[in-house]
């Protein structure tokens, strides 16, 4: 008797360690979106860029990449999202129709560059001197 008790006990515990191994709750779904951004360039990672994960035109969650660029959404809603990435002196990117599916990850990899003075518009008044 002792001994199916001892036994019951050693598997019941194993259960539960290998059900929170993952670090989420047993029969929880995760959906993660994970990856880097880099300047396209230079190709070197780009820190402090933020990222935004809209669902179906409402805002989802926000995170910003770390010092290897690196970003990660974790526990997602299923659905299709658009993901914009914005960094002062960097042209905005966004990248829509991204599909997160049940128990899956999503990677991706974004180069960005920088904005450049010309892309501003010239001023269409010209002044000139009349001598």
């Amino acid at each position: 008797m002792k001994r199916k008790l001892l036994l019951l006990s050693i598997v019941c515990i194993s259960g539960c360690l290998n059900s929170n191994a993952s670090g989420s709750e047993p029969g929880k779904i995760i959906n993660e979106v994970t990856g880097s951004v880099i300047d396209g360039e230079s190709k070197k990672p780009l820190k402090e860029v933020t990222i935004t994960a809209y669902l179906t035109s409402k805002k989802e969650k926000i995170v910003v990449s770390d010092e290897f660029g690196h970003f990660d959404f974790d526990e997602l809603k299923t659905g299709i999202y658009k993901l914009v990435f914005e960094k002062e002196g960097y042209r905005k990117i966004t990248r829509e129709k991204i599909n997160i599916k049940s128990d899956e990850t999503f990677q991706m990899r974004i180069e960005m560059i920088e904005t450049e003075d010309f892309d501003l518009m010239p001023s269409p008044f010209h002044f000139f001197d009349s001598k």
